[in-house]
C-alpha cells in the first residue's frame, strides 16, 4: 500500500526520487521471498514446488533487473538523446515488468494443475 500510495503523489514523481521509487518496488517484490521459502520447507518433495520456485526466481529477477534498469536510467545515461522515442530506461522497466508478470502466469498455471490434481 505504501508503494502505491508514495508513487502517486505528484512531488514523489520527481527525477531525485527515481532510486527511492525503484528501491520501493525492488522491496515489495523481495517480499515474496518469505512464502516462497515456506512453500519449500513444505512441499520440498513436490517437483512442482520446484518448478514454481524457478518461475518465480526468474519473475524476480526480471522484475530486479527492470527496477535497476529504471533507477540507473539505461541506455539513456549511456548515449543521451539516442533513446528518446524507444528504448528508454522507463519502457525497458515495463517489458522486464510484463516479463516478469508471464513468469507469474506461467507458475500460476502450474499451481491450479497441482491443485486440480491433488485437491486442497
Amino acid at each position: 500500500m505504501a508503494t502505491i500510495l508514495l508513487s502517486l503523489l505528484p512531488m514523489f514523481q520527481r527525477p531525485e526520487f527515481r532510486k527511492i521509487r525503484a528501491s520501493l518496488f525492488f522491496g515489495m517484490g523481495m517480499s515474496g521471498v518469505a512464502p516462497i521459502i515456506h512453500k519449500l520447507v513444505l512441499f520440498w518433495q513436490q517437483p512442482e514446488a520446484l518448478h514454481t520456485t524457478l518461475y518465480e526466481i526468474l519473475m524476480g529477477v526480471l522484475y530486479g533487473v527492470g527496477a535497476l534498469v529504471y533507477a540507473a536510467r539505461i541506455p539513456e545515461r549511456w548515449m543521451p538523446g539516442k533513446f528518446d522515442i524507444a528504448g528508454q530506461s522507463h519502457q525497458l522497466f515495463h517489458v522486464l515488468v510484463v516479463a516478469g508478470a508471464f513468469t507469474h502466469y506461467q507458475a500460476g498455471l502450474v499451481y491450479l494443475k497441482w491443485r486440480d490434481q491433488n485437491g486442497c
